[in-house]
């Protein structure tokens, strides 16, 4: 298979799931699929990022080799919104090596908390934080704090994931004043 004639065939689920099966469990195809990926057009790049998340969810070990990668460009400028959103939502589903929870942890602080940036990359900006609070209790009153800044200016997805992690932060709370008694 001619990776890159694959992506540009079609923009489509069915597309991206031939391209995924093609892949498999396949490190070098993988390694392929990155490639593309971090080096040629725009519209290559774009649509590779689509089989890139999914191969995520179902086969991070895949993805590891390529973290570091991955985490940098969060930061690149002029970067497209499509290779942001599919490494933040990629990132959702993965264990976040140490070294790189830093950078990850300020990088969506930032996307959160930029009137520019996409409804989905803060989504799942909002959804890696909350991962890694359980790890970094201490980021949680910040994270807390950025979503009631900005909630009266931030679209559904952002509230459908943000209420769902305040929830879990009032528990939390309550828990530790019932404790306390």
């Amino acid at each position: 298979m001619n990776l890159r004639e694959e992506i540009l065939a079609k923009h489509s689920k069915e597309q991206t799931n031939k391209i995924i099966d093609w892949i498999g469990s396949s490190q070098k195809r993988f390694d392929e699929l990155v490639h593309l990926f971090l080096t040629d057009e725009y519209r290559v790049v774009q649509r590779a990022a689509w089989p890139i998340g999914s191969i995520a969810e179902t086969q991070p070990q895949l993805l590891r080799k390529h973290l570091p990668v991955f985490v940098g460009l969060l930061r690149k400028p002029g970067l497209h919104n499509a290779v942001r959103r599919n490494i933040t939502r990629l990132l959702q589903y993965i264990s976040i090596p140490e070294k790189l929870k830093g950078d990850v942890m300020d990088a969506c602080f930032s996307f959160i908390c930029d009137v520019q940036e996409k409804a989905a990359v803060k989504a799942f900006s909002l959804t890696i934080l909350e991962q890694l609070a359980k790890e970094y209790p201490e980021i949680m009153p910040e994270i807390n704090t950025v979503i009631e800044e900005r909630w009266d200016f931030e679209t559904a997805a952002f509230h459908s994931r943000a209420k769902k992690i305040l929830a879990k932060s009032s528990i939390k709370k309550k828990e530790k004043k019932d404790e306390r008694r």
